[in-house]
């Protein structure tokens, strides 16, 4: 009984010493960034952690939050909006400094370009940790000299940096070098699933925001090649962007309307998905795609570019366990799509080995890892 009471004792003391951690990024909007931020900090909160997520704005197609979880903004007024850029840069300062200075965190991650450094600049000399976060290509995130010359700077200021895989490494200083990790996404539990085991639709679909980046256009030349041929075949690319209306002209001068659908954002993606026969990533750039590592989970044979930022070429073994084509080459991409169409025994050994990546990217493993990453910077601080 004494052991019993000593045990609880124990876990009423650990679950004491649960620290407070802050989430930065600019908005919950539906994307592969905002939904991992979202999935961290689901997962601090069930393990008994405060959690503030700080974002500038509010979007109407945001993902939900537990409860618990308290929420803040940074953006200033409109009212307070004034013509000078320094001056509202100033404002904007100001008001989420006193945010950290408020809630006083225990630890500040931070994701995204800008907000990386704003979250460094503005926790300067509170003696409260900052983990900035890259999530994509860092030449991408920082793409003008001026961001560079200030990442340079700012973030060997950062108590820690998470990268998404060993090609961003090179990006920066042999000083941010030493203190960077790679942490990867976890699967999201909706998509630890059984693979589906009887005969897959004749779907092939993409996920992702709708934009310049993720290059859906590639992904309808290669399907309007093989249209004719596999008659059966219908193309769903599910997602929101500002180049959804562009893309939904270009289909139509090509007379695919009834073959190529645009649904739109989803909240079922999985379902929607699941028994498809292939999936597409197209884009020009990634870092560690949520939506290529969730198909790979599901089953289901996946053909992304080897693109710029490195994470489909970490995620995929061509030819093992999916297919990799060039950036912006939609007949190699058409290709692809065919050596999966015709060959069904092909599709299911990258089916069968596409499946493993439950067990390296198991969302409490993963997660365990970001925790362990943050207390030890925690204790050092």
């Amino acid at each position: 009984m004494e052991k019993v009471h000593k045990e609880k004792r124990y876990k009423e003391e650990k679950h004491k010493e649960k620290k407070h951690i802050a989430m930065f990024i600019s908005s919950l909007n539906k994307g592969g960034s905002e939904r991992v931020l979202v999935n961290l900090a689901g997962y601090f909160y069930q393990r008994g952690y405060a959690v503030t997520i700080v974002t500038q704005y509010r979007m109407e197609n945001e993902y939900e939050t537990d409860g618990g979880i308290r929420r803040l903004y940074s953006e200033i007024p409109e009212e307070e909006i004034g013509r000078s850029r320094v001056i509202n840069f100033m404002k904007r300062f100001r008001r989420l400094r006193r945010i950290w200075k408020k809630t006083k965190p225990d630890l500040i991650l931070s994701f995204i370009g800008k907000n990386n450094m704003m979250a460094i600049l503005t926790s300067r000399f509170l003696h409260i940790p900052v983990v900035v976060s890259v999530r994509g290509e860092p030449k991408e995130e920082y793409y003008s000299k001026t961001l560079r010359r200030a990442a340079a700077v700012l973030f060997p200021m950062a108590d820690g940096v998470v990268l998404q895989s060993r090609r961003n490494i090179d990006f920066f200083s042999q000083t941010v070098r030493k203190k960077a990790v790679i942490l990867p996404n976890s699967i999201h539990p909706a998509f630890m699933r059984e693979v589906y085991a009887g005969e897959r639709e004749k779907k092939i679909v993409a996920v992702g925001r709708i934009d310049a980046n993720k290059n859906h256009i590639l992904i309808i030349r290669a399907f309007a090649a093989l249209a004719e041929q596999y008659p059966d075949y219908e193309l769903f690319i599910y997602g929101e962007g500002e180049l959804r209306f562009r893309l939904t002209e270009q289909v139509k001068e090509m007379g695919l309307q009834d073959r190529v659908h645009l649904p739109g954002s989803i909240s079922d993606v999985a379902d929607a998905i699941y028994k498809a026969s292939v999936f597409v990533l197209s884009s020009n750039s990634e870092g560690m795609p949520n939506t290529l590592i969730e198909a790979m989970a599901l089953g289901i044979p996946s053909i992304a570019t080897d693109c710029s930022g490195g994470g489909p070429a970490e995620l995929i073994e061509d030819g093992v366990n999916g297919l990799l084509t060039e950036v912006d080459n939609w007949e190699q991409m058409e290709e692809n799509l065919q050596k999966i169409i015709n060959d069904e025994k092909f599709a299911k050994k990258l089916s069968k080995n596409a499946s493993k990546i439950k067990e390296k990217l198991n969302p409490d493993l993963i997660n365990a890892k970001w925790e362990d990453y943050f207390c030890k910077i925690m204790e050092r601080k």
